[in-house]
């Protein structure tokens, strides 16, 4: 596993670039993408293109501390969606991760196949120590891929995350090296 491209059975996480703009915008505008997201959907791709701009810039350097991966299927190339690594303090030797699917491919086991990628590539590659996430309450389907992996619950932050249906409480996920993964 290198740190420009991971791979699993079905999918490939690379590093996004500036020719990802147009499949980031279409995926950053789904009101249902968008729904547990504080990011909100962009005005217009010049919006995406400046959201995105520091990722591409962080993902070109030599010592990357945010990744930012495109994942698509290996089968055809088909861009399905974005999967985030933020790295922490090197003294506490952590990071944190979100992803966002397009959700013409919920429910095909994308994001939890993405998440245990990325995981393996924490533990195995980055050397981390912790990974953590977080999710809004209400949104049960990252719940499940959470859970489906092995991260634990840790707690719950009340109303941190600013929706648009308004604040909502948080939960809080972590797994540890040490900690036993699912396949």
């Amino acid at each position: 596993m290198n740190k420009n491209k991971i791979e699993s059975s079905r999918l490939i996480l690379r590093l996004i670039k500036t020719s990802d703009l147009d499949s980031i915008h279409e995926l950053l505008s789904l009101p249902e993408t968008d729904k547990y997201n504080a990011l909100g959907i962009p005005k217009n791709s010049l919006e995406t293109k400046s959201l995105i701009e520091p990722w591409v810039t962080e993902n070109e350097l030599s010592e990357i501390n945010n990744y930012t991966f495109a994942i698509e299927t290996i089968q055809n190339n088909q861009f399905i969606g974005l999967f985030g690594l933020k790295l922490g303090n090197k003294k506490y030797n952590r990071g944190e991760i979100w992803y966002k699917i397009h959700s013409d491919f919920w429910n095909n086991g994308y994001a939890t196949e993405s998440l245990k990628a990325i995981i393996n590539f924490g533990f195995n590659t980055l050397n981390l120590h912790r990974i953590e996430a977080g999710c809004a309450v209400d949104n049960i389907s990252s719940v499940k891929v959470l859970e489906k992996v092995g991260m634990i619950r840790e707690g719950r932050g009340r109303l941190m995350l600013p929706l648009k249906s308004g604040w909502s409480d948080n939960y809080q996920y972590s797994i540890l090296d040490t900690d036993e993964r699912k396949n």
